[in-house]
């Protein structure tokens, strides 16, 4: 039988948790028609800024390409002690993460140990051969993680954090972050007085001080962009958000040459020298010289300028051997091996379809677990048994016997839940949570994240292109300092919200 939900914030039916408290007071004195009204606003409010999606395939629901990600009013809190146990973990898991990656590409001690079995690393479609012996500053591989987080109810009624997925190449998000956190400020401005609310509009600070940190050895004052593939990106707001915030320019491929193994940009003013480069590209579409020859995103010569020490690249190229997820299952074992700790943040437990008894077990069960590709993305490729028909799971089977060292599997974890507006008032819905942790000089995150929500009833998948939205994530400090800075950070929000929304038409009209 399938254990009940965590609810993150009632303890019971009759009882909120402590954390929640002064919100659910609050919430009990709004009328439905208020929430309502202030949900449509904040759709308005959201298309004229232009904080869109791309989508791609079907596009006969009348609105094309371009979709906004659904947000949700109802905040998802967190209170102050579990946060800081959530953080130490993840500059744990991070800092593991890059060690293990620097050791892929150098030494490969944890290959020569048996820890990590060589053929998967060596016969990988994420290993870069070509970033063997390369060293990058500080040994940092992934600059900016987007560790995805779940909870789960235990048999006594409490939840516990595991860690579900690692995004260590070019991961996503972290803009509808800060925008959540700006709308309710703007929306429900009482609510960031009565409480005491961490702030995340210094993300964007944090990363560009990251960046900078990262910079090719000598260089001072490094020139940093952000390297998009274009508009049509399904990320392509976020490229331009974050590349506004940080104050740099957004460029593409095109906009970039090699002379003399250094990377310039094209400018009115003639070749700028580039020292770091905040990619949003996969690795595959970085340098047509190396990679893909018909790539037209990327910078011929890129390569060799990097390997040469003159340009910096965030994140780093291979760092996609890390977060495949038929690597995930060893990384508790790399945080023992490499830093000598016992991991703080679990896994969940993986079946790895390529192992035969693994795979006995996963044919055997398939209508109780989830599937999934160890190079899938964004909700695709997977199999959720318990929502499954037959007939999916008698083809997905068809598929797992054909390859199965391209599948992982993993017991069905009924993701937590919390109270979300919906079409027919407030009800549960199964949500999950990304972080974003930035590596340079010292590891560093911004309290909370993105917290996805699953809005289709029953639903376990959160992602935007499967019918995802968005929550803001608050998490409560214990003492009154951040009273004070919510208080500043609103009205630095609004008026960052009325400058970003001329920005965006702007954004808009271009698109």
């Amino acid at each position: 039988m399938t254990r009940p939900s965590f609810d993150e914030m009632h303890a019971t039916s009759a009882t909120v948790r402590e954390h929640y408290k002064t919100y659910d007071r609050w919430l009990a004195q709004q009328p439905r028609d208020m929430m309502k009204q202030r949900r449509e606003e904040a759709e308005v409010i959201f298309r004229r800024v232009g904080i869109t999606f791309a989508v791609y395939g079907d596009k006969d629901d009348g609105e094309g390409t371009e979709r906004l990600i659904p947000f949700d009013l109802i905040p998802r809190v967190i209170p102050a002690h579990e946060w800081r146990e959530m953080e130490k973990g993840l500059r744990q898991r991070v800092t593991a993460l890059n060690r293990f990656i620097h050791d892929v590409y150098h030494d490969q001690e944890i290959l020569k140990a048996g820890i990590v079995p060589k053929d998967q690393i060596l016969t990988n479609a994420q290993f870069r051969p070509e970033m063997i012996g390369v060293n990058v500053p500080n040994n940092i591989y992934s600059h900016i993680a987007g560790i995805d987080i779940v909870r789960a109810a235990n048999a006594d009624g409490t939840g516990s954090y595991y860690v579900l997925e690692d995004n260590l190449r070019v991961p996503s998000g972290v803009s509808y972050m800060l925008e959540d956190r700006k709308m309710m400020m703007r929306l429900f401005p009482e609510l960031f007085s009565e409480n005491r609310i961490a702030p995340v509009a210094h993300y964007p600070d944090l990363l560009l001080e990251t960046l900078r940190s990262v910079a090719p050895q000598g260089v001072n004052e490094p020139t940093v962009v952000v390297l998009t593939p274009g508009m049509y990106n399904s990320a392509y707001f976020e490229h331009a958000f974050l590349a506004q915030q940080m104050g740099v320019e957004l460029v593409e491929g095109q906009d970039l040459f090699v002379k003399d193994n250094f990377v310039f940009m094209r400018t009115t003013q003639g070749p700028k020298r580039v020292d770091v480069i905040y990619r949003r590209i996969d690795d595959d579409f970085l340098d047509p010289k190396v990679f893909r020859p018909n790539s037209t995103l990327g910078c011929a010569g890129l390569l060799e300028a990097y390997k040469a020490g003159n340009v910096t690249l965030c994140n780093a190229v291979g760092t996609g051997i890390a977060d495949d997820k038929s690597i995930y299952p060893y990384v508790p074992k790399m945080i023992e091996f490499y830093l000598g700790e016992k991991p703080i943040l679990s896994n969940v437990p993986t079946y790895q379809c390529r192992e035969a008894g693994d795979l006995q077990y996963v044919l055997a069960h398939l209508p109780d677990l989830v599937v999934k590709e160890v190079h899938g993305a964004g909700g695709y490729g997977m199999l959720v048994g318990p929502a499954a028909t037959k007939d999916e799971i008698a083809k997905f089977r068809e598929h797992l016997i054909a390859n199965p060292s391209n599948y992982i599997a993993q017991p069905t974890l009924s993701l937590s839940t919390c109270p979300t507006f919906v079409e027919s008032g407030i009800a549960p819905r199964h949500i999950d949570l990304r972080p974003f942790v930035l590596s340079g000089t010292e590891v560093q995150t911004v309290p909370g994240g993105l917290t996805r929500v699953a809005l289709k009833e029953g639903s376990l998948v959160v992602n935007s292109s499967q019918g995802g939205g968005t929550k803001d994530t608050w998490v409560l400090e214990d003492g009154p300092s951040w009273q004070t800075q919510s208080q500043s950070q609103s009205q630095t929000g609004q008026s960052q919200s009325q400058s970003q929304s001329q920005g965006g038409q702007s954004q808009s009209q271009r698109a």
